[in-house]
């Protein structure tokens, strides 16, 4: 049996897992069968939970093994500001998209939702919070606590400084090394898991908000799933053609995978790996992949910091009968550009956005109006974030003729999850400099 569906393509695997999903969660709610519900939760949840354990010691351990390995790369510094500069710049087109969807759209005007029950999030953001929070008190307690942000700085400090140091911090970076390769090798078990995974996170969706809940805010779902398309389809392609010379069929038929598990998991982070393994296959350097992909995935957020924020700000201020001016829009895309790290590459995005309601003044209990439909959105969001964590390396490496495009053209043509020879399998952690 196992053997039997090692043989169908791991994208197809997840895609029957979302079809069977979607139709476990229709029979549940149209039945009212809430065991099934429940089972459909806990297996979706647990799913989760697995590639968030994992979240702490991929982070901080790619990100300390990719500065490092910024030592054997030419051009180094040129090539992460290229990169930091890109990612600016997509995130801004994405916001830019986002506002003017937005202004098309008035996805606030004539919802029948009633803004004085709704209550503020729990985890909110501010800049206070935010420039405060990025140094930890207790490096130990970042790490308890699951503070992406926080570990990032962490790996960043400790990454250039044994960047500086050299071969007296050797024997640091391998034990780094070698945590980095038993950790996405643990992660590649859990992410097998994904077609059982999606099974239980749509149906659970399916099952628990269903067009009930969906039908007052469908034109705001509908915006965000429209926008991020946009970038993701039109804007990233074009990118690709201008930019880098390159095919976009070719680039979504290598980068897919991670595109669909970003999809169903909804975590940047958690789908690092398989980010990594798709951008290296469309022929991006290994050592510049291992410093720009991890690098994304904590700060790279068009979906969640870019595209999302403008849009719920928007419909925040409509709702609550705020009119928004020129100022305002200037500072939904300052707060996107510049403060897209405070989403960290965890689930959800509700952090970015507390943090856009209050440098713009609105109430944070908006924010609580679309925490019920928040996983259908973040689906959508996540996808986005992965594809652009996953066209910047490629246009940057294109455009420093580096890129390999026999790799590239070929790219989409294995299945990526399929065992190929053990060389490749093992050597997902980026190689000594």
């Amino acid at each position: 049996m196992a053997s039997a569906l090692r043989k169908i393509p791991f994208s197809v695997q997840i895609l029957l897992g979302l079809v069977l999903g979607v139709a476990l969660g229709f029979l549940a709610r149209a039945n009212d069968l809430a065991w099934l519900t429940s089972t459909l939760d806990t297996v979706g949840g647990l799913f989760v939970q697995l590639l968030k354990l994992a979240v702490p010691p991929l982070v901080f351990t790619a990100i300390v093994v990719s500065v490092v390995s910024l030592r054997g790369v030419a051009n180094a510094a040129r090539l992460a500001l290229k990169t930091l500069l890109w990612f600016g710049i997509t995130a801004l087109i994405a916001v830019s998209i986002g506002i003017g969807i937005g202004l098309l759209t008035d996805p606030g005007r004539g919802v029948n939702l009633n803004p004085a029950g709704a209550e503020a999030p729990k985890t909110t953001g501010s800049w206070i919070d935010f420039l405060t929070g990025i140094v930890p008190t207790n490096p130990v307690g970042a790490f308890v606590e699951g503070n992406v942000l926080q570990i990032v700085f962490l790996a960043l400090v400790v990454g250039a400084a044994a960047l500086l140091v050299g071969e007296p911090a050797e024997p640091f970076v391998q034990f780094n090394r070698s945590v980095l390769s038993i950790v996405q090798k643990a992660l590649w078990w859990v992410i097998r898991l994904a077609p059982i995974g999606t099974l239980g996170l749509i149906g659970n969706a399916v099952a628990s908000y269903g067009w009930d809940l969906l039908a007052p805010l469908a034109k705001f779902t509908t915006a965000v799933y429209v926008g991020c398309a946009l970038v993701m389809f039109v804007v990233y392609p074009v990118l690709l053609v201008a930019a880098g010379r390159l095919n976009p069929l070719r680039f979504f038929a290598g980068a897919w995978p991670a595109i669909e598990l970003a999809f169903v998991s909804r975590s940047s982070v958690g789908t690092m790996p398989v980010t990594q393994r798709s951008v290296e296959r469309l022929g991006v350097p290994r050592e510049y992949a291992s410093f720009a992909v991890p690098f994304g995935a904590t700060t790279k957020m068009d979906g969640c910091a870019a595209i999302y924020p403008a849009l719920a700000a928007i419909f925040v201020a409509q709702v609550f009968g705020v009119d928004l001016g020129v100022t305002d829009y200037l500072l939904i895309a300052f707060v996107s550009v510049v403060g897209s790290a405070a989403t960290a590459g965890l689930t959800g995005a509700i952090v970015m956005l507390t943090l856009t309601l209050s440098t713009l003044g609105l109430p944070l209990a908006g924010a609580g109006l679309l925490l019920a439909i928040d996983p259908i959105l973040d689906m959508m969001r996540t996808a986005t974030n992965v594809t652009g964590q996953a066209v910047v390396p490629t246009i940057v490496a294109a455009r420093e003729g580096t890129l390999d495009r026999a790799a590239y053209d070929s790219a989409g043509k294995r299945d990526l999850i399929e065992p190929v020879e053990p060389a490749e399998n093992e050597r997902l952690a980026p190689v000594p400099a």
